[in-house]
């Protein structure tokens, strides 16, 4: 490739900085675009009613011309959630590995979009060309099998970035984390290394993903009178595994429970990333015919999520498992940032019930710790560092470990969502920004809940609404019937009925009002109608309710 001297690399996140989740980076270069990752988050606490959050992809679609494709590092929600969203407006082809690739056609299916996007599975090692960049897949270890590393090859320079990684020398399915690979490029020269930055603030090394088989075995063997039920991460392959392992080993037959749990395991066994021992696998309607210290559940819902199977058996309103006051629970899973609250309610609901829960020592990290994270920097020797995947304080975690290794400090980069890094071999510097943010999914509708909605969502929340009926008659505008007045989470209206009589009387003193001033004009009325009604109700109860009047004409 000749190089052109004024040209330099682009690096946008469009999302995922400074939170965890909604992964997605795009990379220019002239006339080429490609895409990192497309993925989603899950809703705030204030964000009712939302299901889902996409990012925001105005910058693609302006520049749809431009973009060659997306390259995807691993199948977990926060990488691929958005990609049937946003491919319906940016559809391109997708590069990711095998495992990788049958979790996003699964999610493909159930959108309709199967035979609309074009999808290429790459082994580690392949390159491939899209425009002015070379893209190479370099195996890394984490919490799903089949995650990636990327070095993204373009005229200015190369780029690593390393995908949710850790490094595990002892993994469940496949082989340790390139990390010959890593070091060959890092020979070669890197321009700058994208590292996730989950776990920045956690010395020492992540322990592999075998240790936790040993804590399982040890479980199994401390409980052979009880029923087991474990909840993990749907995505987890490899705890899975384990589980089921510990299962043959000591006579126990397994039950999958959850849909996300079932598609996943239905994939990765049909793809030989999971092997399943004989006769151990049994429906859950078969559970009954079997001792309780004969079986385990294996069953998603670690996050306390309300929907999820572990939730609704610790609430009594799961259909098929009922919680015994012997049964052992252990939660493979550390709760992600935010959730945890939801999960020790879960806990507390199942201790009452009389169940041991256990939630120490069976988990690990799919994560670099401080001491993998400086092992990456030191074999890609980048001479720019720009921390990714993570909150705030975990990129400024990662930046003082890029620091301690030597690197300058005005070459490391905490960019936010939106920010344009642009570079080459002489200097980067941030050098504008574009349009990012938040879309909302909610059921189908994708985008039509935005902040305007969400506010009245508050304040109905709130505050509640009171609604007020009422019959003009048409040309004179003399009041027929009403004004009626009907109320939701405002006040219990039985306890109430002499605020609603006061209440009316206020209203007919408005009305009389402006019957008097010949105001005949709706917008008016209502304006009138809200602000005496909103002064009267702050004055007797300090609430302000949503007021919605309505006017019928006859």
């Amino acid at each position: 490739m000749k190089k052109e001297a004024n040209s330099k690399l682009k690096i946008i996140p469009l999302g995922g900085l400074e939170q965890i989740g909604m992964n997605i980076t795009a990379f220019e270069y002239e006339d080429s675009i490609i895409v990192v990752d497309c993925g989603l988050s899950f809703p705030e606490d204030d964000m009712f009613g939302v299901d889902l959050v996409i990012p925001d992809v105005t910058y693609l679609k302006d520049n749809i011309d431009k973009v060659k494709g997306f390259f995807i590092t691993h199948g977990h929600e926060d990488h691929i959630g958005a990609i049937p969203y946003i491919l319906k407006e940016v559809n391109v082809p997708i590069y990711a590995t095998k495992l990788t690739i049958a979790i996003i056609e699964h999610k493909l299916e159930e959108h309709n979009m199967l035979k609309k996007v074009k999808r290429k599975v790459v082994k580690y090692g392949q390159h491939i060309n899209l425009g002015c960049f070379r893209v190479e897949f370099i195996r890394t270890n984490h919490s799903i099998q089949d995650a990636a590393a990327l070095a993204i090859y373009s005229p200015a320079g190369t780029v690593v970035h390393t995908g949710d990684f850790k490094v595990d020398y002892t993994p469940v399915y496949g082989d340790a984390i390139d990390l010959q690979r890593f070091g060959e490029i890092g020979k070669k020269g890197v321009l700058a290394l994208m590292c996730d930055s989950t776990n920045a603030e956690r010395p020492g090394f992540t322990m592999s993903e075998r240790t936790v088989g040993k804590t399982f075995d040890n479980i199994f063997a401390d409980h052979k009178n009880t029923r087991i039920i474990i909840a993990t991460f749907a995505s987890n392959v490899d705890r899975v595994q384990q589980i089921m392992n510990s299962a043959n080993k000591y006579g126990r037959k397994v039950v999958i429970e959850g849909r996300s749990m079932v598609n996943i395991i239905t994939i990765a066994s049909e793809l030989g990333y999971l092997t399943i021992p004989e006769q151990t696998l049994i429906d859950i309607e078969q559970l009954k015919n079997y001792p309780d210290e004969q079986t385990v559940i294996i069953t998603t819902g670690s996050q306390g999520e309300s929907m999820a199977a572990l939730s609704r058996m610790a609430s009594g309103m799961h259909r098929k498992i009922t919680i015994k006051p012997k049964d052992t629970i252990i939660f493979s899973s550390n709760p992600i940032p935010g959730n945890e609250k939801a999960v020790s309610g879960v806990i507390n609901e199942l201790t009452m019930k009389g169940a041991e829960v256990i939630f120490q020592d069976v988990h690990v990290s799919g994560h670099a710790c401080q001491e993998d994270i400086k092992l990456i920097y030191s074999l890609v020797k980048p001479k720019y560092a720009i921390p990714v995947h993570g909150e705030y304080r975990h990129l400024v975690a990662q930046a003082k470990i890029a620091e301690e290794l030597g690197i300058d400090k005005e070459n490391i980069f905490l960019l936010s969502s939106g920010d344009v890094l642009e570079l080459d071999e002489e200097s980067a510097a941030v050098t504008g920004h574009v349009q990012v943010g938040d879309v909302m999914v909610d059921g189908l509708g994708v985008g039509d809940v935005g902040n305007i909605v969400l506010r009245d969502r508050q304040h109905l929340a709130e505050e509640g609404i009171i609604i007020v009926v009422m019959t003009l008659e048409s040309g004179s505008g003399m009041v027929l019937a009403g004004p009626d007045i009907v109320s939701r989470g405002f006040v219990y209206v039985r306890g109430a009925e002499s605020l609603m009589e006061e209440a009316r009387h206020v209203l007919e003193g408005t009305m009389e009002h402006c019957m008097d001033k010949n105001i005949t004009d709706w917008s008016k009325i209502k304006t009138e109608i809200k602000d005496a009604l909103g002064d009267f109700v702050w004055k007797e109860t300090k609430r302000r309710p949503m007021i919605i009047p309505i006017i019928m004409e006859v």
